[in-house]
């Protein structure tokens, strides 16, 4: 906070990300809101989370081109003007007269290449900030503006239901477009106030050694490389949950809305945010004495119970074990993400922390993939599919739980 308030470039710059990203979520309500009304709701819908996931799974990729930029904040403000720009043509389009579905098809184009530019901005912004704060002040900058973009996205949220009901899809959008173009402003400005941002090496031999050498000492941990694989799926369980439940919730509206649509789909994603808050927040503290096994096969079981709630029909009941579920996932995370550090040699620790975000990352847009792909035909063995994918994660903990309790004891 304190780089918040006393770093005026810092602040301008973590004010135009948390504004670009109260827009997307604006946005993302209203456009799963639309796909709902469609006559193939469960396809559209399907068709916008993939999109969704997609990026992510190449942000590994994005991040390297970025730390190839020699001219970072020049191209974080060119970014945000292009996704300025990429949801003004949204918003032309919402206003027009296209057929529903070639305008579905156009919107999941521009939010689709959207993401993309996120997912490089989010690589130029880690070099900016440490330039801005210094590394010493990172990590309590970092944690400020996540922290905050937390509490922003849940208010949001219920912001963005209630907009839906007065304003048009092509209004959201053009708030959207002025989110970036204020964030562009505001980046512009931090750039002109101070120095270029050391430039970095165009080579990438390097990058292939030193994740070599992070996957080496990733194994040297015994269980440690599995439990990362699984963990990878219950994360990606986490995240197709999210638009199983959209697809769940349009089909049984008459039991499971919660006022409107858009307010429950709102209202499980703001107790989602909530739980991964606390979990953040007070994971470390009520699990200290936890081991990790038991902590994350303990989440794999709520991440099954969180699924199989979807076949109760109830918002109230689905959104509370998606809650829990973000909450252990969290905890569960930074737990292991302790281990790393108290264990891998610190010269490569940020590459390894690098490689685990990459295998989490890739697991999800895949199964996301995987399951909204089946749930096009049949909405119930989607859901049985990513069952069946919680139940080997969770056979597979337990089993590495029993045979390592002895070696690893208080992971």
């Amino acid at each position: 906070m304190n780089s918040f308030l006393n770093n005026k470039n810092f602040r301008r710059f973590a004010t135009g990300g948390l504004l670009s990203a109260a827009g997307d979520v604006f946005f993302y309500l209203a456009f799963m809101t639309y796909a709902s009304q469609m006559h193939n709701y469960s396809l559209a819908i399907s068709l916008i989370a993939i999109s969704e996931a997609v990026p992510k799974f190449l942000e590994i990729f994005a991040g390297y081109l970025a730390d190839k930029s020699n001219h970072k904040f020049r191209s974080i403000v060119l970014t945000a003007l292009l996704r300025c720009l990429l949801y003004a043509l949204a918003a032309l389009l919402l206003a027009s007269k296209v057929d529903q579905w070639k305008l579905l098809l156009a919107i999941i184009t521009i939010n689709f290449l959207s993401d993309l530019c996120g997912s490089y901005s989010s690589g130029l912004i880690v070099p900016l900030v440490v330039d801005l704060v210094g590394q010493d002040n990172f990590g309590e900058a970092e944690g400020f503006v996540s922290g905050t973009k937390q509490i922003i996205d849940v208010l949001a949220q219920f912001a963005g239901a209630g907009l839906i009901l007065v304003l048009s899809y092509a209004a959201l959008a053009w708030i959207n477009s002025l989110t970036f173009l204020i964030a562009a402003i505001l980046f512009a400005l931090v750039s002109r106030k101070t120095g270029p941002v050391h430039a970095t090496t165009n080579k990438t031999p390097a990058f292939w050694q030193t994740m070599r050498q992070a996957y080496q000492q990733t194994q040297k941990q015994s269980g440690l490389l599995t439990i990362i694989l699984v963990l990878a799926v219950i994360n990606a369980s986490l995240t197709a949950i999210e638009p199983l439940f959209s697809i769940t919730l349009a089909a049984h509206k008459n039991s499971m809305v919660i006022l409107s649509y858009s307010f429950t789909l709102a209202l499980t994603n703001v107790a989602a945010a909530i739980g991964a808050a606390v979990g953040s927040i007070f994971g470390q503290k009520i699990f200290r004495s936890v081991n990790i096994f038991h902590l994350a096969s303990l989440t794999a079981l709520s991440s099954l119970l969180t699924t199989l709630s979807l076949f109760c029909h109830n918002g109230w009941l689905t959104a509370a074990w998606f809650s829990l579920l973000a909450a252990l996932a969290s905890a569960v995370s930074i737990k292991m993400t302790q281990w790393l550090v108290t264990s891998v040699d610190r010269q490569i620790l940020a590459s390894t922390v690098g490689l685990l975000n990459t295998i989490l990352m890739a697991a999800s847009p895949l199964i996301t993939t995987l399951v909204t792909t089946i749930s096009s035909f049949s909405l119930t063995w989607a859901i049985i599919s990513l069952l069946a994918l919680e139940v080997a994660a969770l056979a597979v903990l337990i089993a590495l739980n029993q045979r390592l309790r002895l070696s690893q004891p208080n992971k």
